[in-house]
């Protein structure tokens, strides 16, 4: 069995659960950071979500790595600035522009979408997240996505498990501005398969300040 790690770890894992917690409900409320997958409910079995980030390679370069600080240190009295410059994370301000320093090792181990649904399918299938009553598969992005890009999303990873006993139910795709929540269960109208959550600016920097706060 996984050796739990103290909750509050992980930016990107405690931003997840956050945004879920307030855009879906209460039951994410209760998820910790574990491993295998990376949040858990606490009785190990009702639900478990793998959290993991998808980043085009070609467009990779053209990201405003912040590998000095000092690059932005001319910016003056702006807000977000200042808190990427204090925490080390950028994801939820500036319109997910930046990359911060500490979230950088986060970003350079991306694969692009469809190679990172492949790879999580198929330890899914295997059974290296355990068996859960409600799986899901939460992917960062950081390229904008659109709903046509969602829904391919969504369709290729129901092609990919469609034969395996162990699935996820639901994929959450999100960037800055959308949650896309994809129920991959059978039997379903393709119409009611995906809903997107559109996420406020004030959202994206409540989010972030929690996260944060998580981490000190």
């Amino acid at each position: 069995m996984a050796k739990p790690r103290k909750y509050g770890t992980c930016f990107f894992e405690q931003y997840a659960q956050i945004s879920l917690s307030a855009l879906l409900g209460s039951e994410f409320e209760c998820l910790v950071n574990r491993d295998r997958p990376d949040l858990q409910s606490p009785d190990r079995k009702s639900i478990g979500i793998e959290v993991t980030r998808a980043m085009e390679e070609s467009k990779k370069a053209g990201q405003e790595l912040l590998k000095d600080v000092a690059g932005i240190n001319s910016a003056g009295d702006d807000e977000d600035l200042e808190q990427i410059l204090e925490y080390g994370y950028a994801y939820g301000l500036k319109n997910g522009r930046y990359i911060g320093v500490r979230e950088l090792p986060f970003w350079s181990m991306a694969l692009p979408l469809k190679r990172i649904l492949e790879s999580k399918v198929s330890k899914a299938g295997k059974g290296f997240y355990g068996h859960f009553q409600k799986m899901g598969l939460y992917v960062f992005c950081k390229d904008q996505l659109r709903e046509i890009d969602a829904r391919g999303a969504m369709n290729f990873t129901i092609s990919l498990q469609k034969y395996q006993d162990i699935r996820y139910d639901r994929l959450y795709l999100t960037d800055v501005n959308d949650l896309f929540v994809c129920n991959l269960e059978d039997g379903m109208q393709d119409s009611f398969r995906l809903i997107r959550y559109p996420i406020t600016q004030e959202q994206r920097k409540a989010f972030y300040l929690e996260a944060v706060r998580r981490q000190l």
